[in-house]
């Protein structure tokens, strides 16, 4: 009996070995992708240590081991810092923002590319919506500069000429404008790229479903909220874990870090400046790397403690969940 499990198991190593040299062109794919996270993702994980040391940047990679061990210290003085409020509360506010109005938008989007007859709009809608996607914040910082520039913006010299305003309106500037702008911009940028994973998600569904609610006389918005939104309700509670996951970095539809660091000056820091952009500044500028780790490390758990919580509830209340 051992000799024929053993020879068995022995014929299922080989089994999967010829295929996996079979397939090893292809496999190679799947190594790079590894290598890229372990190298980027894994690795720098070791540094995490420092958030707990005296680390100075000038003892090197072997400081990090060696440094002083301060245990809580710079948690402590993050959470006592006179701008610890005010960061909170701009982090927490901006991704609020993007989860109520920037969350559902592809989903709408999506809907509505669904429901278009001709197939010529519905491709050009759908292939102008998510090229933007595809340009870096950097650019679309540079287009909402010529856009709404208090002195030579394209809208504040429309308003002009219409006569609604006087003087140009500070767009990029005022403080209480910045999360208008932030949410904005991340919808038009995003909304087409996730799009295409809900209308993937209503292509499954099946089409003699919509064909037996005509028959029974349902409208076009009866069909979209008893048959379409059921239909993808799995994808739109995933992408919501996801979202949930990266809270407090954006979501899904875009970088807090980038948006707050390129549109946010001194005149607007009240409101643009977030606990991301603050660790930046703390390590890159200052030099206080110990610190800036802590104050990620903080977000992090935070961040991971959300995609348990949001994905326990989500299985609670519908079933469904990732993992």
């Amino acid at each position: 009996m051992k000799s024929y499990i053993s020879v068995n198991q022995k014929n299922f190593r080989r089994s999967n070995l010829y295929k996996f040299i079979k397939q090893l062109d292809l496999q190679m794919f799947a190594f790079i992708g590894l290598a890229f996270l372990i190298v980027f993702s894994y690795l720098p994980m070791f540094g995490i240590i420092i958030a707990f040391k005296e680390y100075k940047i000038s003892s090197g990679v072997s400081g990090i081991f060696s440094s002083k061990f301060v245990g809580l210290k710079y948690f402590v003085e993050f959470c006592t810092d006179y701008r610890f409020g005010e960061l909170v509360r701009n982090t927490l506010v901006l991704s609020t923002l993007k989860l109520v109005f920037a969350f559902p938008a592809p989903i709408i989007l999506a809907i509505m590319i669904s429901e278009a007859g001709n197939s010529f709009f519905k491709r050009l809608v759908q292939t102008a919506s998510y090229l933007p996607n595809f340009i870096s914040w950097i650019l679309v910082y540079g287009i909402s500069t010529a856009l709404f520039s208090e002195s030579f913006g394209v809208v504040n010299q429309v308003l002009k000429n219409l006569g609604i305003i006087e003087k140009g309106i500070p767009f990029l500037t005022r403080p209480d404008l910045f999360w208008v702008m932030a949410v904005v911009l991340s919808i038009w940028k995003s909304s087409g790229w996730w799009a295409i994973i809900f209308l993937a998600a209503i292509s499954n569904i099946d089409p003699k479903l919509y064909e037996a609610a005509i028959c029974d006389g349902a409208g076009r918005l009866k069909r979209i909220w008893y048959i379409t939104l059921p239909g993808i309700k799995g994808a739109i509670i995933t992408v919501l874990i996801l979202s949930l996951g990266s809270f407090l970095g954006g979501g899904m539809v875009g970088s807090n870090f980038e948006q707050s660091f390129l549109m946010g000056n001194n005149v607007n820091n009240s409101t643009s400046e977030i606990i991301q952009t603050y660790a930046f500044k703390m390590g890159m500028a200052q030099g206080r790397f110990s610190y800036a780790t802590a104050v990620d490390l903080m977000q992090s758990v935070i961040s991971i403690t959300l995609i348990f919580i949001s994905n326990a509830v989500a299985k609670k209340i519908t079933g469904e969940g990732l993992f």
